[in-house]
């Protein structure tokens, strides 16, 4: 079950986060919780979050940044008012996720976080790109500081070396002006040797200390290629744990699981309801309960055929959305152009989303509404009334062909009925188990309210 923008059932919560939440997504979702949290009432929260009530935003995200992020995760209605309140805080974000298209300039962290609440389609990838983001920026980051590092340490080396030069060429004038002073001293001749020897024994501790700097520096350049080597260690252990994590959850996720558990609870449903039709007896049967015979009050076969509609008869629309988890697909244009081609395309579609959003809140049904898109010059910018979900074709992909797909994605025995007055659509949908319903048939049913 989904929740569309105005808080009913969408198709985006069909999507699901094959990762763990990006760590600075996280951060942005429990403070968006945080912030929505002091709008609502004791009463409006989950059970767990009641006692941080009265905490301050910063106390609650400290404390219960946990226990709010799991609520959001597990109680669908909590997630639907902080995103209701999120839409009343940031209505410009809010609307351009529902549009498609996130504004540029605006943090992928605060356009993850935000999708994460809301749910439109495609917030998955909005998450994994953001958490994507973040991990490059990180390594970036890594890679900026390992190469300031490295900059430091060259032109320390360098420093060092122009030093050890200098000092050098200090040493050797200082030899020659012994050597001068001692061919000019010949009679010194014992002092001059004894500077001589001062001077090769400064020489020698000059190449000793040069020697020690080398040394260092070379330790230094060893240790920032080894932290470099490691920093790579590390992230290729971090890209190693995040492809596990992810065959994890492909592994411990499947879309037969959610078809089947829906099977199930439409076999239930469908049972229950043809128990209360029939209105079978205990399942304590006796002897003369075998015998042919019309009790009082029960129905006879052809009293139950007397009750069968007419294919052209609206009535018959309301009788297959009664269907225990019934889903009603719309060819949109198919219908419009049927009742109203005189309209705009624009004005087509908001008058029979209108009016479906109206039969869904009387009948209760899954109903979805399916445009071409192909004859679409830009996006629309439309937000799915209550109750609907509206689709449009991809490029090169029709809208029947995009009917035959919902219907195929349909567990078999799952009540779905199709709109639509294409006979090709009609038969197709037919041989795959769904029941075809002229485009005329829900027009009048919708004229009469």
């Amino acid at each position: 079950m989904v929740e569309s923008g105005g808080g009913e059932l969408d198709d985006g919560a069909a999507e699901v986060l094959d990762r763990p939440l990006p760590e600075g997504v996280r951060r942005r979702v429990v403070q968006i919780v945080s912030d929505g949290f002091g709008g609502l009432t004791v009463a409006e929260l989950p059970t767990p979050l009641r006692q941080y009530a009265r905490f301050t935003p910063t106390r609650r995200v400290k404390f219960a940044g946990n226990a709010m992020a799991a609520a959001l995760e597990s109680d669908t209605l909590f997630r639907q008012r902080i995103a209701e309140r999120l839409r009343e805080t940031q209505p410009e974000l809010v609307g351009a996720l529902d549009s498609g298209a996130p504004p540029p300039a605006a943090d992928p962290l605060d356009v993850a976080a935000a999708a994460y609440v809301l749910r439109p389609t495609g917030w998955v990838k909005l998450v994994a790109a953001a958490g994507e983001e973040a991990q490059r920026a990180d390594a970036e980051r890594v890679d900026e500081e390992t190469r300031q590092e490295l900059e430091r340490l060259r032109e320390e080396l360098a420093g060092a070396r122009a030093q050890i030069r200098g000092e050098t060429e200090r040493l050797r004038a200082e030899v020659d002006a012994a050597k001068k002073e001692a061919e000019s001293l010949h009679r010194k001749l014992r002092g001059a040797l004894s500077d001589v020897k001062r001077g090769e024994a400064a020489v020698r501790k000059a190449h000793a200390e040069t020697d020690t700097v080398r040394s260092e520096a070379h330790a230094q350049v060893s240790a920032a290629e080894s932290e470099t080597r490691r920093l790579r260690t590390r992230l290729g252990e971090a890209e190693a744990a995040l492809e596990a994590s992810r065959r994890a959850a492909r592994e411990g996720r499947s879309v037969e699981d959610m078809r089947v558990r829906l099977l199930l609870d439409t076999v239930l449903e469908s049972a229950q309801g043809l128990r209360r039709e029939l209105a079978l007896p205990p399942v304590s049967v006796r002897p003369a309960e075998t015998v042919d015979a019309v009790e009082p009050g029960r129905m006879t076969p052809k009293d139950i055929a007397a009750r069968a509609l007419s294919e052209h008869d609206p009535a018959i629309i309301d009788q297959l959305l009664a269907l225990p988890q019934a889903h009603l697909v719309v060819d949109g244009y198919n219908v419009t152009k049927t009742g109203y081609p005189q309209m705009p395309l624009e004005k087509q579609r908001l008058r029979l989303l209108g009016q479906l959003s109206l039969l869904a809140a009387q009948t209760g049904a899954e109903v979805t509404c399916v445009f071409d898109g192909a004859e679409l010059a830009a996006p629309v910018l439309l937000a799915p009334p209550r109750g609907v979900r509206v689709l449009f074709s991809k490029p090169g992909v029709t809208a029947d062909e995009l009917i035959r797909r919902l219907v195929r994605a349909e567990p078999p025995g799952r009540p779905v009925i199709v709109v639509s007055t294409d006979r090709e659509v009609a038969d197709g949908v037919a041989k795959a188990g769904a029941r075809p319903v002229a485009s005329v048939v829900l027009l009048k049913r919708l004229s009469h309210g």
